[in-house]
């Protein structure tokens, strides 16, 4: 599976487990390394770097960016290896 379609598939998943939410795709070339998607749901946020496996290449900042804002709200790398345990760290942070 290509990131491409990951994303697609990942996107309707999320749309699905929080009805309503709002799904922005960011522009890498504005800002290198900022994480690939932004989730809004009611009043929470994440940021999704997507990848299409585990052993995917990083960009420089990326590591960098997901922490900065895991700090701040919540944000991951995500692939299908991952997957199920990243949406459920992001469930959990949209209910406290």
């Amino acid at each position: 599976m290509t990131e491409a379609q990951f994303q697609n598939k990942l996107i309707k998943k999320i749309k699905e487990m929080f009805p309503g939410c709002v799904a922005i795709k960011n522009d890498a070339g504005y800002q290198q390394g900022i994480p690939d998607w932004t989730i809004l749901y009611k009043k929470n946020w994440a940021t999704l770097e997507m990848k299409a496996s585990r052993g995917s290449a990083r960009q420089p900042n990326q590591e960098y960016f997901v922490e900065q804002l895991d700090g701040m709200s919540f944000s991951a790398v995500i692939y299908p290896e991952n997957e199920e345990e990243v949406l459920l760290a992001m469930e959990q942070a949209f209910a406290a």
